[in-house]
């Protein structure tokens, strides 16, 4: 094979990956994002009020896998199961242990697949820090620094539009949180803001597909996390950041 024709295989090989990557990151998007619903009055003062100070103390949240048995504990319950297996059942999960079945509980194996659910809840790393965040009367704008291994760098939030724009180019709307109750996720949200970024750009290589999360909590805490997969000029990254502070 002549010399340019190999250098031209060198050259060309890694261009379908990016056109994947672009793709992967834009699937399950329309050709236009939706418009997101407006916001209630008196929402810029809410979410002045709710993001990080310059410089914020934070402590760094952790995704941990959990068991929970409240369905099951209910089932067992209004079909009469003996006590002490299901109490063995929920001694397994606390340890994270996987629980196993036992006939005494009074339903079928398939039922207890059913109501014994394997999720994820938030839990303290034991970690605090500062933000790498400043803010002015206009806009917040993130940094990076220990322990945020460059999830939010480049990310700012008008303080006046709410619009959020991260560094791949691209920006988004903010949509109100709903209250929810979720005891399971060590969560009890009573309002808040997300962001959900997606875009792409096959010639400069950049590219989004995250999700920004900032929720004040019934206790006062407020939980900002953010999601993502990022590329810059054709360099990948996943990462995400979840902390929680008092403001």
């Amino acid at each position: 094979m002549p010399h340019y024709a190999r250098d031209c295989m060198k050259v060309a090989w890694p261009l379908p990956a990016v056109v994947m990557t672009l793709g992967l990151l834009m699937s399950g998007l329309s050709s236009s994002a939706p418009t997101p619903p407006a916001l209630p009055a008196g929402w810029q003062p809410r979410l002045a009020a709710l993001l990080p100070a310059t410089s914020q103390t934070v402590t760094l949240l952790e995704r941990r896998p959990s068991i929970s048995t409240v369905e099951l504990q209910l089932r067992v319950a209004s079909v009469g199961g003996n006590p002490q297996a299901l109490q063995q059942v929920i001694v397994n999960a606390a340890r994270g242990l996987q629980p196993t079945y036992d006939e005494r509980l009074g339903i079928s194996r398939e039922d207890f697949k059913r109501y014994v659910v394997f999720q994820e809840i938030l839990a303290s790393t034991g970690k605090t820090f500062r933000l790498a965040v400043t803010r002015d009367a206009n806009q917040i704008t993130f940094g990076d620094g220990p322990l945020m291994n460059g999830v939010l760098k480049g990310v700012s939030i008008d303080l006046k539009t709410g619009e959020m724009r991260g560094p791949e180019g691209f920006s988004a709307r903010p949509t109100s949180v709903t209250p929810s109750t979720a005891p399971d996720q060590g969560l009890d949200v009573r309002s808040g803001f997300q962001w959900r970024i997606a875009g792409s750009n096959a010639t400069s290589g950049n590219g989004v597909r995250g999700t920004l999360s900032l929720l004040q909590l019934t206790s006062g805490r407020v939980v900002l996390s953010y999601t993502r997969t990022s590329m810059i000029r054709r360099s990948v990254d996943t990462g995400e950041l979840i902390v929680e502070y008092t403001r």
